[in-house]
Parts: structure tokens; C-alpha cells; sequence
């Protein structure tokens, strides 16, 4: 009995999904089942395009869709979210295995099921070690900036595909101007179905977006082909497809290779879980629920291996595909385990259809799932809001364009890391004063009623006061004061932000505080807590302050300095 009060606990926090089976409520049947055959309809294709993206076979990309989505069904915390295979991460899987595999397929086999498989531990060893607030680290500016840049160059990658010449890639603008030299040798034929197709997705998305457009567009590329014979007058198509559901493949590749796709893998995990985890919050905030990123990472991980072991890609949380799952009213993670049954049986049983679908129609299908990760809104709103959030946006596209994919990342990151340090060493800060009306004090800048306390200047600095950041806080100190309309007689930090200070940050604390005494100006400190308090303890700081200059509220430190005129 105390085995069986135990598993289940622990089966349910590992595996939430058993749960869902365990509670599921029948009434929302109908809607999960015509949900998760939508998304079905939609992830075939799209997974084939994406194949194409990741340099692997189309039967690949069905691959990677099949057992995907029942294991984040099983193993994630979002009702909504589908798990599939990603523009971003497939253009990645493409950046980190073609120089690696050299033109060979079988080794690209190998190398791209590796990295998928790596890419399943790294998530799994995050997740449990609760590194799920990774999510947070590329800011949504950087992230939009990154995921723009690898949408242009999945665009113009394709545009050779669409009217059906071959363009070495070398990268967006020189893949440009590969294209326009190979120009002359487009066919008419493929490049009017392939353009056609991209208007028609073009104008679902903008009028019909509940229209399964990859869909429309998959099927009517193979019946055009077919009933009219465009695969006999040049228009190429993607061949047989062969039936049944994946085999485990065991990959052989060289100790050599591990760092290279190592580092790929760990570009995966962070820009896969960034955007996976932008949609789930998207959706989970939409439909009232809360979403765990910790086991959402560990639920991608085990997508990939799920993925890895059955000779698919590295996947992630699918936007496109999340949103026809809640469009088309699905409820619970049951849509999921559905859409992976219908996968299946059309692995088992439709495959020869497929073999008509022309390539210009997956270039089609991709360009228009390009344009769509395009976020052109959030741009704009940054370069409104923030030009530096707007500037960071771009250099991150650009980076990824001139660079490429995989070295973006480290634009990316290093980006995200500049803007932390810019953050952490120059915070905002505050000279506080009274206002009319208002029983709290406020910062001078900001309220223009706001008038300073005669003999008292109240600095207030928000944020914790270390080493990288100590200079700046004496150098804002003497620029207040030097600013000030008279000279104070009583400094007041204000330290309720300080959460805690560093000793080089103490030292210089004190090197301040004799420039002030020599300047006839007493340094007080209100609302000081936490390490803060205890390092300038320590330090031996508070004691050269004196006990009389401490302060529970900054009132009681005005009132202080009032009652004794200002005076030193």
C-alpha cells in the first residue's frame, strides 16, 4: 500500500499526462478529435516542407510528426501547444549538419538523428537541474530579432525551389545574387504553379485563416501535377514515399563530430525553448492556465529523443500548428495523442499520394510560414517604445543574415548579455522630493509639481550595487549634488532597491562618504535590509556612518535632518 501511495504521485509529476487520462472529461471529445485531425492536415505537409528546410528525405518530416505530439501530450503542462517540426530549429539542424556530412546523405542521416538525440538530453538535463527560466533569457526583442533573420533566409533560400533553378546558398545576399544570375533558366511551368500556390496562401492567411492553407495548397499542387502531367514537362516532384511507420535506427558517427553538433545542440535548446515557450504562455494566458517551463523543457526533451530514436528532427512547440489546434476548438492535450493516431495511419496507408507533391509547392508553403514568423508589429512597437530594444532587434536579424544561423546565435546571445550588463552597470535611479497631494515621496524628475527638500537630497538607487556598477553609483552621486539647486547639507540613499552590495561596492560606499563629510554633506541611509545591511556591517562601513545616520523610512531620516537643521 505505501508503494502504490507513492507511484502515483510521483507518476503524475513526471508523466501529467496520465492524469489527463486518468480525469478526462468526455465533453470534450468532439472538439479534441476534429482539432487534432485538423492539425494532422496541416503538420503532413508542413512537416514535408520542413524536411526539405532541415536537408533531410520528406518522409522525415512525417517522422519527426508522429510520436512528437503524444509525448509532449504526455510529459508537457500546456492544453494547446503542439509539438512539431520548426522553421528555426530545422534551419539549424541544416546550419550545423551539411558541412559535417559533406554531401553524403547516409552520414547526414546519422548526424542529424545525433543532434537530435543530444539535443533531447540537454533539454531533459535542464529541465530536471529546473534551468526552465533559460525561456527569459533571450529577451522577446533579441528573440523576434533572431527569428526575423532566419525567416529572410529561409524566404530567399526557397525562392530558387519556387521557380524551379538550382542557387547555391551562401548566405542571404549572396544567395540573392546567385539567384539572379540563374534567373534565365527558371521554368515557366513550376514558376506559375509555385507562384500561384504562395498568392493563394498568401491571401488564406490574410482573409481565411482558418482555412488549413498548407493543406489546400499540398492538395492542390498534387492534383494539378497529376491530372496534368507537370511532372512529365519539368515541374519536379518529390518522388515515391515509403510506407509504414518508422523504424529505431542506430547512427554511427565520429568522436570528431560530437563538439560541432554539441554546439548545435545547445543552439537548439536555447532558441527551440525561447519560442516554444513564447507560444505556450501565448496560448495558456489566452485559454486561462498556467503552463511549468521546467517540465516544458524536460517535455521537449523527451520530444526529441521520441523524434531521435524513430529517425526524425529536433522539433519544438509549432505556432502554426498550435494555433489550428485552438482555432479549430481543442481542448486538452488529447488533440495531441489524435493528431499523432492520424499521422500514423496516413504514414501506414496514404503515402502514395503524396509522392506528386511538387517542390515548388513546399517552397510555397515554407515562403508563406516565413512570412508569417516574420513579426514585422513587434518591430514596429519597439522602434516606438525602445529605440534600443528596436536597434538590438535588428542587429540580431542582421546577424543571422550576414553570419548566418548558427554563428546569429552567438549575436544573439552576446546581445542579450550586453543588454543585461548595460542594465545591471547604469539602473535607473531617482532624486525624490514631496509633491502637493501626495503623502510619499516622488521622483523630481518625473512629476513636474515635485519640489526638492531644503538641505536634504534623497537619492534613491534601483538596483543591487556591486563592483561592475559601484563607479557609476559615485559618479550619479556627485552629479545630483552637483546639480542640485542648493548644496545639502544631509545625503539620504534611499536603499529599499538595494538588495545587496559587494565589497568592492562597500569600499566605495566609503570613499564616498569621506568626499561628503569633506564637503560639510552627512551621508544617511533609509530603509536598509537584507545583505545590504549585513556587508556594510561587516565591512566595518555602518560603523563609519554612525548609528545615528540609519534610518527605518526615509520620513524618519527628513524628519532627522529637519530637527537639526541641516546642519552637520
Amino acid at each position: 500500500m505505501p508503494d502504490s501511495f507513492v507511484s502515483q504521485p510521483l507518476m503524475q509529476s513526471w508523466i501529467p499526462g496520465v492524469n489527463l487520462l486518468r480525469t478526462y472529461d468526455t465533453k470534450n471529445f468532439n472538439s479534441d478529435l476534429i482539432a487534432g485531425i485538423s492539425v494532422a492536415a496541416v503538420a503532413i505537409p508542413i512537416g514535408i516542407a520542413y524536411a526539405q528546410l532541415a536537408g533531410a528525405p520528406p518522409v522525415v518530416g512525417i517522422y519527426s510528426c508522429v510520436f512528437t505530439p503524444l509525448a509532449y501530450a504526455l510529459f508537457g503542462s500546456s492544453r494547446q501547444l503542439i509539438v512539431n517540426p520548426d522553421a528555426a530549429a530545422c534551419a539549424i539542424v541544416a546550419a550545423t549538419t551539411a558541412p559535417l556530412a559533406a554531401g553524403d546523405p547516409g552520414r547526414y542521416a546519422d548526424l542529424s538523428i545525433v543532434l537530435t538525440l543530444l539535443s533531447g538530453l540537454f533539454c531533459i538535463a535542464a529541465g530536471i537541474a529546473r534551468l526552465g527560466l533559460i525561456a527569459n533569457f533571450l529577451s522577446r526583442p533579441i528573440l523576434v530579432g533572431y527569428l526575423n533573420g532566419i525567416a529572410i533566409t529561409i524566404i530567399v533560400g526557397q525562392l530558387g525551389k519556387l521557380v524551379g533553378v538550382d542557387v547555391a546558398s551562401a548566405g542571404v545576399f549572396r544567395t540573392l545574387v546567385n539567384l539572379f544570375k540563374q534567373m534565365p533558366g527558371a521554368q515557366w511551368n513550376t514558376t506559375l504553379l509555385g507562384v500561384t500556390l504562395l498568392v493563394g496562401l498568401l491571401l488564406i492567411r490574410r482573409f481565411v485563416p482558418k482555412i488549413p492553407g498548407p493543406l489546400v495548397a499540398a492538395v492542390s499542387g498534387i492534383g494539378l501535377v497529376y491530372f496534368l502531367g507537370l511532372h512529365q514537362n519539368g515541374v519536379r516532384i518529390i518522388g515515391s514515399i515509403p510506407s509504414g511507420l518508422p523504424a529505431p535506427k542506430l547512427p554511427v558517427v565520429a568522436l570528431s563530430d560530437l563538439g560541432s553538433l554539441s554546439m548545435g545542440a545547445a543552439t537548439i535548446t536555447l532558441v527551440s525553448f525561447c519560442s516554444m515557450m513564447t507560444t505556450a504562455r501565448g496560448f495558456a494566458t489566452k485559454n486561462g492556465y498556467q503552463i511549468d517551463a521546467n517540465r516544458d523543457l524536460i517535455a521537449l526533451g523527451v520530444c526529441d529523443l521520441a523524434s531521435g530514436l524513430t529517425r526524425g528532427f529536433v522539433v519544438s512547440g509549432a505556432d502554426s500548428r498550435t494555433a489550428v489546434a485552438d482555432s479549430a476548438g481543442g481542448k486538452t492535450q488529447l488533440t495531441s495523442v489524435v493528431a499523432s493516431a492520424t499521422i500514423a495511419i496516413v504514414l501506414l496507408f496514404l503515402t502514395a499520394p503524396l509522392g506528386y507533391l511538387p517542390t515548388t509547392a513546399l517552397a510555397a508553403i515554407l515562403i508563406s510560414s516565413s512570412v508569417g514568423l516574420f513579426d514585422f508589429t513587434s518591430l514596429r512597437r519597439y522602434y516606438h517604445i525602445s529605440k534600443i530594444e528596436f536597434r538590438h532587434s535588428i542587429v540580431a536579424m542582421l546577424g543571422v543574415m550576414t553570419v548566418g544561423v548558427l554563428a546569429g546565435i552567438l549575436v544573439a546571445v552576446g546581445l542579450a548579455i550586453l543588454r543585461l550588463l548595460l542594465l545591471a552597470s547604469k539602473p535607473h535611479d531617482a532624486v525624490l522630493g514631496i509633491a502637493p497631494g501626495k503623502d510619499y515621496f516622488v521622483n523630481l524628475e518625473s512629476e513636474s509639481t515635485a519640489k526638492p527638500i531644503a538641505g536634504v537630497l534623497i537619492y534613491r538607487f534601483d538596483s543591487a550595487l556591486v563592483f561592475f556598477n559601484a563607479d557609476h553609483f559615485a559618479s550619479r552621486v556627485r552629479q545630483v549634488i552637483r546639480e542640485a539647486k542648493e548644496k545639502p547639507s544631509w545625503f539620504v540613499l534611499d536603499a529599499e532597491a538595494i538588495t545587496l552590495i559587494d565589497s568592492s561596492a562597500a569600499d566605495t560606499l566609503e570613499s564616498l562618504r569621506v568626499e561628503l563629510h569633506r564637503d560639510g554633506i552627512r551621508l544617511c541611509i533609509a530603509r536598509s535590509k537584507g545583505w545590504f545591511h549585513t556587508m556594510i556591517e561587516r565591512t566595518g562601513v555602518a560603523e563609519k556612518i554612525g548609528t545615528d545616520c540609519f534610518f527605518g523610512s526615509v520620513q524618519a531620516a527628513v524628519d532627522a535632518a529637519q530637527s537639526k537643521g541641516t546642519r552637520t
